[in-house]
């Protein structure tokens, strides 16, 4: 059976799970961020075309109804328009059942490319981007090293819109600490607002050892937030949103409560049922801490 010769430890949103996995970078262009342990190991680098389209023709003899791919690793959408469109096109000639192709992207990586580049890029099947943007606060942004004002992301955002490119936006709970929780959730819904996304996913802050997040906390510099206390972010942040029509998820391994909801038009059945869970503080519906994973 064909196996491909990852690099190091890939990683892939929960939703692609289904899809093939091309590594048409090693690690992440950034990677300076203060809380991400995933790709220090690694020095970032673009595989050459030549390497992918071997890995491409060895997949579709394999897999030829392969309907979704995902770029990995950390932001391929760093790649340049050019070689991000040949690779479209390969899998597009490999895959005839091809229906979608997605990515990690960073606020530079959008930055980086035209309206027309990445409308480009869509008409080629590149149609979910993975944007992570932590939170909308820009001292929390600061704090975290996430190399992005509120302002770039959003004009990352609108770059992708205007191109037809749905944006699933990562916002990580818990990030700023109990010090900080009410401007990271109140400046992350003005910034959710401002993007008005197709899709939003929560994860929580889960210290990883050896980054400068951990240590931080370690040395008693930030206040890590209890599982309720990361319910009640998570509820002053639906309070403030007005998106048009997202699906807001918060079920990732990491969170302690699974939550998904269709907002505008759920909205107010989720608050209630986190008021639910906040008032009667029943510890058995939260996931066990050994159950939690990044």
């Amino acid at each position: 059976m064909l196996r491909l010769q990852y690099e190091g430890d890939v990683y892939r949103p929960p939703s692609e799970a289904k899809s093939l996995i091309l590594q048409a970078t090693i690690g992440c262009s950034y990677n300076c961020c203060t809380f991400c342990g995933m790709y220090k190991s690694k020095k970032y680098r673009e595989r050459t075309l030549d390497e992918i389209e071997e890995d491409i023709a060895l997949t579709s003899r394999e897999f030829p109804y392969t309907r979704r791919v995902f770029l990995a690793d950390g932001n391929a959408l760093a790649m340049s328009a050019d070689n991000l469109l040949h690779i479209l096109d390969s899998l597009n000639k490999s895959f005839p059942m091809l229906e979608r192709v997605a990515t990690y992207g960073n606020p530079h990586d959008l930055l980086g490319k035209k309206v027309t580049q990445l409308s480009e890029l869509a008409q080629k099947k590149l149609a979910m981007i993975y944007y992570g943007i932590e939170s909308g606060s820009e001292s929390v942004l600061n704090a975290v090293k996430k190399g992005a004002t509120p302002a770039e992301i959003s004009e990352g955002a609108s770059r992708a819109k205007e191109a037809n490119i749905p944006l699933s936006i990562t916002v990580i709970n818990g990030l700023a600490g109990v010090e900080g929780m009410q401007e990271h959730a109140r400046e992350t819904a003005r910034l959710l607002n401002e993007i008005d996304p197709e899709y939003v996913g929560l994860l929580s802050l889960m210290p990883v050892p050896g980054t400068a997040m951990y240590r931080r906390i370690e040395e008693g510099k930030l206040s890590s937030l209890s599982p309720w206390q990361l319910l009640q972010e998570i509820k002053i942040i639906v309070e403030k949103l007005s998106l048009t029509n997202c699906v807001f998820r918060a079920n990732h391994a990491s969170n302690y409560l699974p939550i998904k909801a269709v907002l505008s038009r759920d909205q107010d059945s989720l608050l209630e049922q986190l008021d639910g869970f906040l008032t009667k503080r029943n510890q058995s519906v939260l996931k066990s801490e050994f159950m939690r994973g990044l």
